[in-house]
């Protein structure tokens, strides 16, 4: 179900993607050269998956349809609807919570975030930003949102703090960029082969 959606969400905007990606890849090189900057393969590509993500992002809260028609501002009254397990769990409990691991992954490894409540605030700013928008645009506004949210943002600031914390108990050969470099490779490869179906991850 996370890959049907993941393609569906790539299908959309895909055009968006594309255009940012040379305008930002273009840019980034020109930088490196100007600057005589070295080129470190992982970070360039954690920071390219990072623009993906905030591109899709905008396109889940902006622009696809939502399971409801009414506003909700009654903490858990949205999420404890729906039958653990079921498909509108998955997407509208589960869906919420993943959509955000990314985020708080990635601005706790671009801010080297130490304190939870850092990214409780930048999570909590954001998604109160996006339901407030949705509101204003014609969608809903549901405060359960903002919590999944957070908890997705939570889930991935300890996800990077625990990297962060084997990365420093790691002997200095396998602090090097080639090492990330190849794992970074491996991981996209797998990523690839689990999106066009060659491999099954079971979700």
């Amino acid at each position: 179900m996370i890959r049907q959606s993941l393609l569906e969400i790539l299908g959309e905007v895909w055009p968006t993607i594309l255009i940012s990606s040379v305008i930002a890849i273009s840019m980034r090189i020109t930088y490196l050269v100007k600057n005589k900057k070295e080129f470190i393969l992982y970070k360039e590509l954690l920071s390219f998956v990072f623009i993906i993500y905030v591109l899709c992002l905008f396109y889940v809260v902006t622009f696809q349809d939502v399971g409801w028609s009414s506003s909700n501002f009654i903490p858990f009254k949205e999420m404890f609807r729906y039958s653990i397990g079921s498909r509108l769990f998955i997407k509208n409990v589960l869906g919420n919570i993943i959509m955000f691991v990314p985020y708080g992954f990635f601005v706790s490894y671009y801010l080297d975030l130490k304190k939870l409540r850092s990214i409780i605030f930048l999570v909590l700013l954001v998604s109160l930003s996006i339901e407030t928008t949705q509101l204003i645009i014609g969608r809903v506004f549901d405060i359960d949102d903002i919590i999944l949210n957070n908890v997705g943002g939570i889930l991935g600031f300890y996800f990077y703090r625990s990297l962060d914390t084997i990365h420093q108990h790691l002997p200095k050969i396998l602090k090097k960029p080639i090492i990330y470099n190849i794992i970074i490779i491996i991981l996209t490869i797998l990523f690839m082969l689990y999106m066009f179906n060659m491999i099954k991850l079971g979700v």
